[in-house]
């Protein structure tokens, strides 16, 4: 996943059934006749993976939002790496806030995962991001490059893969950091790539998520180091979607 051009991802969440469909089929429409200077992804619930790879066409990537780091076994309602690349992902979102805090994901489950899915073709997008109380007691930098140190597996030295830089206490909430403190926290989160996978990551994108709407996503994608967008509810709308694509 080499940055050549930024990355907008939409993470849907759980949200969408087959009647959403009908905003991928407005977005590709759009994509086809007015390509945009960006890649663009869709990271769906695991129901809608295959169908919306199938309307997707060449413009746009589709990932899911979480896989087991088993290939297989008696693990009931969990996804595998392969399972997800089968229906016709390539990418997927591993160790979002929701998933750490809400299922209780180690930075150690997170790599595990990440190797998993680079196993199976797929290029990991590794979230990381403080909470508001780490954010208020100084400690942001030092949380998301432990994070960082400890959710990357060795295996993605060869640059397959996407970190996503959102902060906990901005997701959903409307709340951004400022320009400043998103640029201090991009560069520390590309230090502490390179100190743990080398020099040759040096251009894997670094997404910023939270909060992210067509009307700042100019702003923050001409941030240094910011590699594209991680978005949450503006991704549910085409024409949403399209005024943060075209903002770049």
């Amino acid at each position: 996943m080499k940055e050549s051009v930024k990355l907008i991802a939409g993470n849907w969440k759980m949200n969408g059934l087959g009647a959403s469909l009908a905003e991928v089929e407005t977005l590709a429409a759009a994509l086809a006749a007015d390509r945009p200077d960006c890649r663009v992804a869709l990271c769906p619930p695991a129901t809608l993976i295959e169908r919306m790879a199938r309307l997707a066409g060449a413009g746009i990537e589709i990932g899911g939002q979480d896989c087991r780091a088993e290939t297989h076994g008696a693990f009931t309602g969990d996804v595998s790496a392969a399972m997800l690349r089968d229906a016709g992902a390539t990418l997927v979102v591993l160790g979002h806030s929701e998933r750490r805090q809400g299922h209780g994901e180690t930075d150690g489950l997170v790599a595990r995962k990440a190797e998993a899915a680079r196993a199976a073709g797929l290029a990991p997008i590794v979230c990381v991001g403080e909470t508001l109380e780490q954010r208020e007691a100084g400690r942001a930098v030092e949380v998301v490059r432990s994070q960082i140190m400890g959710s990357l597996p060795l295996a993605l030295a060869d640059g397959d893969f996407a970190v996503a830089y959102e902060p906990v206490w901005a997701i959903g909430t409307g709340l951004t950091p400022t320009l400043i403190q998103i640029e201090e926290v991009h560069r520390a989160v590309r230090a502490a790539m390179i100190e743990r996978l080398g020099l040759g990551i040096a251009a894997t994108p670094i997404l910023y998520g939270g909060s992210v709407k067509p009307d700042n996503a100019a702003e923050i994608l001409a941030v240094a180091e910011v590699g594209g967008a991680l978005v949450g509810g503006a991704s549910l709308k085409a024409a949403d979607f399209l005024g943060i694509i075209r903002a770049t």
